[in-house]
């Protein structure tokens, strides 16, 4: 099963990976990405059955759906990820924290529920889309996902929304729509040790709150947030969603996201040494750059890491600050900045810094450079 997926982000970033609700594509998530790429690797990814993954022939199951995310992060090599899913992904995201927690650092179920719906509801649904097509339920299924003040004032984005529930294939729709049917896991909830948040919408008419509460109440590490919003709640509030997600998988303070980033960009071994060599005279310094560069500046969503390090880099080189430039080089690496990128800033730089600084910083960059090649080597 090869599913159209797509992977962002910087290399040392951990992966979150976000799975869809039924009718969607991976494009439900776009509005939230520029808010988590600070911290994450954002793996977004097409359900089987539904957008560009193929269409085989059904009923599908949860466990097969489930079975298809641990086969796309093998392809990836990716061995532990955050994973949050809403609706459908959120019962896929049962499966996985009951079979396979070994997968996953902490899980967030999203406008879900144990045991959505039942027979007669789901084999009702298919039905209708298999005699009418997708445009016999798409007006019900805006309105089951979002409030009518939303549908009021954000008219292009329930289009776009609409648009792509109708591109949903029938024959994939209603194979997956028979997955929700027969799966049912209230009696098996226990069995997910990994810390998990569950969301959901104070309107929301199909996986209301009370079930939410069912899952908070009989998952052993849980904890709900209740948002103002119907069923796709990350499409109506993507910026207070991906705040939830942030404040849950990284932490709340300027300190924790903080630290979080600097791990990822200067790497744990550069992070705990400067923690370690902390005195009293220096403490507060380190808490500053980790709350106010780090927490602050370098989670802002407007700039990618990436272009970050290219920004930082040629900075210092203005400055003549050849320890923070070395130490920017490593972490530009880390940030997917290549070799060639590192040059072509030198090389510019030349124009605007001065022959002597651009001179120091093919040096200075050189140094670290071999030495990378000498670690990767060993």
């Amino acid at each position: 099963m090869n599913l159209n997926y797509t992977l962002q982000g910087t290399p040392n970033s951990p992966v979150l990976l976000l799975s869809n609700s039924l009718g969607s594509e991976q494009m439900m998530w776009d509005e939230l990405v520029p808010h988590l790429l600070p911290y994450f690797q954002v793996l977004q990814y097409d359900t089987r059955g539904h957008g560009k993954s193929p269409v085989t022939p059904g009923p599908y199951t949860i466990e097969q759906l489930g079975q298809d995310v641990i086969a796309l992060l093998d392809y990836l090599g990716i061995h532990r990820i955050d994973y949050c899913g809403l609706s459908m992904g959120g019962l896929i995201g049962q499966w996985l924290g009951i079979h396979h927690p070994e997968r996953l650092r902490k899980l967030v179920l999203s406008n879900t529920g144990a045991k959505i719906g039942n027979d007669e509801r789901w084999n009702g649904r298919i039905a209708t889309i298999t005699a009418q097509g997708m445009q016999a339920i798409v007006d019900d299924t805006m309105e089951r996902w979002f409030t009518a003040n939303f549908r009021e004032h954000n008219p292009e984005r329930v289009a776009e929304t609409r648009a792509m529930f109708l591109r949903s294939p029938v024959a994939g729709y209603a194979a997956c729509c028979a997955a929700i049917r027969d799966a049912d896991f209230r009696s098996e909830l226990s069995r997910i040790p990994v810390e998990t948040l569950v969301i959901t919408g104070d309107e929301d008419p199909v996986t209301n709150v009370e079930q939410a509460e069912f899952l908070v109440a009989n998952i052993p590490h849980a904890q709900l947030r209740v948002l103002p919003a119907r069923h796709l709640a990350s499409t109506e509030l993507p910026a207070r969603y991906a705040e939830v997600l942030i404040d849950f998988l990284v932490g709340s303070t300027p300190y924790d996201r903080g630290m979080h980033v600097r791990r990822t960009v200067l790497g744990d071994v550069h992070v705990d040494r400067a923690t370690a060599q902390a005195t009293g005279f220096t403490a507060d310094f380190q808490r500053f750059i980790t709350n106010y560069a780090w927490g602050d500046i370098w989670t802002r969503p407007g700039l990618s890491k990436h272009t970050r390090s290219l920004i930082t880099l040629s900075m210092l080189i203005a400055l003549n600050r050849k320890a923070e430039f070395q130490m920017h080089v490593r972490a530009a690496l880390h940030n997917g900045v290549s070799e060639d990128e590192i040059k072509e800033v030198i090389m510019h730089s030349a124009l605007y810094c001065g022959l002597p600084a651009a001179n120091e910083a093919f040096h200075s960059a050189r140094e670290v450079l071999d030495q990378e090649r000498i670690n990767r080597s060993n």
